[in-house]
């Protein structure tokens, strides 16, 4: 029985790197394959970067050129490049942020503007006796003149509302 576990155990080994054989290749579109059968043979050698009886590919052996079948790939953005890349981003929208602002703002003043001038228009519809101010803090009312220019103002301002 020991003798019958020692041949098991040889051809075992003796196989074992049958069952280890892998192949490893960068196809056309530059994806990285992984088969237990040998590459198509259209595949260059210097694309096969492992296969039974070769050694493992070493990647500070290969040339900085690419090779002329291998499609293009950009290089690896830098952390310096994310970084600043990021900022960008951050800058842009921290400027998006304060446009809508202000634009909500600006709107927010348009709809004031026009509810003042809706009130000044119910105003002058109802003949209130409307009292002015003038340069020395004196009270003053509107005559028939000054109401008609403040009608023809509170027209052209409400024709802007909507």
């Amino acid at each position: 029985m020991n003798h019958r576990n020692t041949l098991l155990i040889a051809g075992l080994l003796a196989i074992s790197p049958l069952a280890l054989a892998q192949y490893v290749w960068i196809d056309d579109k530059g994806v990285k394959q992984l088969s237990d059968r040998p590459p198509p043979p259209n595949v260059p050698e210097k694309r096969i970067l492992k296969a039974p009886g070769k050694p493992l590919f070493n990647p500070n052996a290969i040339d900085l050129e690419p090779a002329a079948d291998m499609p293009a790939t950009r290089p690896a953005p830098t952390l310096a490049d994310r970084n600043a890349d990021f900022n960008k981003r951050k800058t842009e929208a921290a400027d998006a942020q304060q446009r809508a602002a202000a634009d909500t703002q600006r709107k927010a003043d348009i709809a004031a503007n026009c509810d003042a001038a809706r009130q000044n228009q119910q105003a002058l519809d109802q003949g209130l006796r409307l009292s002015t101010y003038d340069k020395n803090g004196e009270r003053g009312y509107m005559n028939d003149q000054e109401r008609e220019d403040l009608r023809k103002k509170t027209q052209k301002v409400l024709a802007d509302c909507k």
